[in-house]
């Protein structure tokens, strides 16, 4: 079997990877690290959690061995598809390259332009970042990637999802054509494979898994659930989830929660809190630094049940997750493989638990489609009766509310609602009596003229208000013409 100590490695990175409690390479790392060694393009197809991220590091770390940056011109350059992977492949740098004088820089959204600018201007040699933060300062020109040596791209699949594939051909096409391309992807679309054959020379390829296939050693199951009607049916879903916690008992000692939508998230995430689980959320929508407190006490066992979109679901390096809860059956299958493989990681098992609604059955069709096989349906633990509705979170009016909420009419009365009457009734006015010509007139006279509001009169504008009365229309002043205005000037002039 090989040993890290067979490697070419750099003794300084052996002393580091020893102190990880590592001496055995995964299978991603066997096959990778040789090659990247050696100089060559490497196109690595692995399963998440099979240890990629020190597949590029610990080669990247020995080859830099040698040399010096100079200022907004890194050496290296690893991109990454959200904030908390590059965080984790930062921290992966920091304890490999711990007995070296290399030098890295972060960027990421969410953090001051003015602090990653100072690391760039003094020189570093290992750069990392989110394609959209990278571009940020390409644009303010203050960096250059013409000194760029080896460039990696992770999680090249989440790339695609997210939109980045034109971010990164622009990036490609910054760096020189003569840089060492190590490229990691749990997946192959198409667009991926285009992109691998445009960018990488000849790349060793290594394929340790069968491309979306799941570890062996979680343990999968579906509950197909259906609410006892639409409006209660979130409430109840939450209360299931909370079932299904309590079903797995002390061996769920912690757990990641995913939900499809942000809304959802925070939603969930009260939900639990209220009913005494120690949870939280994390999603695109929070600030950088609650985002990391969060992740933080995840890790360090603080935090119990971590609530997340799929922000979360690719490369969060946190082994000892014993369960994953899919609220929602992804809306891309190939997430399913990334949520799942947050548990079982480093050898250990685990179990992954997804809630299934009439309406995502399609979406549960797709993932035992791409997995090839079929996820066992286990039995609800709340039986057939409706779970207990969770009105904490988001409360759902109830039908009868609805019904007896008097409903809106498209204007609004002047009047306050205290002055109307208790009950509307049909009223049949009567026909008005004959009234006098001359008493019709004074009364007339001394009326207030009407009020009249111009927004709901079907764009009659303003200078029509006497239009339709009488069915006649006055033309400048009739008969009615005030003697002052026919006076001449000078018989003005004399009053």
């Amino acid at each position: 079997m090989t040993k890290f100590s067979d490697m070419n490695l750099d003794p300084k990175v052996l002393k580091a990877v020893a102190e990880t409690g590592y001496d055995t390479p995964t299978p991603i790392q066997d096959g990778a690290i040789p090659p990247a060694l050696e100089g060559r393009d490497v196109l690595g197809i692995a399963q998440t959690g099979t240890g990629k991220t020190a597949a590029f590091t610990l080669p990247m770390i020995t080859l830099l061995g040698r040399g010096r940056a100079r200022a907004r011109m890194p050496r290296s350059l690893v991109l990454a598809p959200t904030r908390e992977l590059a965080a984790q492949v930062a921290e992966n740098f920091d304890a490999y390259a711990k007995y070296t004088k290399l030098t890295k820089a972060l960027l990421i959204g969410g953090t001051s332009f003015k602090d990653q600018d100072k690391l760039i201007d003094k020189g570093v040699d290992v750069l990392i970042a989110t394609p959209g933060r990278l571009l940020d300062h390409l644009e303010r020109g203050k960096l250059i990637l013409t000194d760029v040596k080896i460039m990696v791209v992770d999680e090249a699949d989440r790339m695609l999802d997210m939109g980045f594939i034109p971010d990164i051909e622009e990036i490609f096409k910054r760096t020189p054509f003569t840089r060492q391309t190590l490229f990691f992807s749990a997946t192959m679309a198409p667009e991926i494979e285009r992109i691998t054959n445009t960018f990488l020379s000849n790349p060793a390829k290594i394929e340790v898994a069968r491309a979306a296939t799941a570890n062996v050693n979680i343990k999968q199951s579906v509950v197909m659930f259906k609410g006892s009607n639409k409006t209660k049916e979130p409430a109840e879903k939450r209360a299931l989830l909370r079932a299904l916690i309590e079903a797995e008992g002390p061996a769920c000692s912690n757990a990641i929660i995913f939900c499809n939508r942000k809304s959802d998230v925070d939603i969930v995430a009260k939900s639990l809190s209220k009913y005494g689980y120690d949870a939280a959320p994390i999603h695109g929508d929070l600030e950088q630094s609650h985002r990391t407190r969060t992740l933080e006490s995840f890790r360090d066992n603080k935090l119990r049940f971590l609530v997340a979109s799929d922000v979360a679901a690719r490369g969060l390096d946190i082994p000892a997750v014993t369960h994953v809860f899919n609220f929602d059956v992804p809306s891309h299958a190939e997430d399913y493989v990334h949520r799942i493989g947050r548990t079982g990681r480093a050898g250990r098992t685990g179990t992954a638990i997804m809630i299934c609604v009439s309406r995502d059955e399609k979406n549960l069709s797709d993932v035992e489609r791409l997995v090839q096989t079929e996820i066992p349906r286990m039995d609800s633990p709340v039986g057939n009766a409706a779970p207990v509705a969770d009105v904490a979170a988001a409360p759902e009016p109830s039908p009868a509310a609805t019904s007896e909420r008097p409903k809106r009419t498209r204007t609004r009365s002047r009047r306050s609602s205290d002055d109307r009457p208790a009950a509307q009734a049909p009223v049949a006015v009567a026909a008005p009596a004959e009234v006098p010509a001359e008493v019709s007139a004074a009364v007339e006279a001394s009326a207030p003229k009407p009020q009249h509001d111009d927004r709901n009169r079907g764009g009659r504008g303003r200078g029509n208000n006497d239009r339709g009365r009488n069915d006649q229309r006055i033309v400048g002043m009739g008969e009615d013409t005030p003697a002052f205005i026919a006076m001449s000037f000078e018989e003005r002039a004399k009053l």
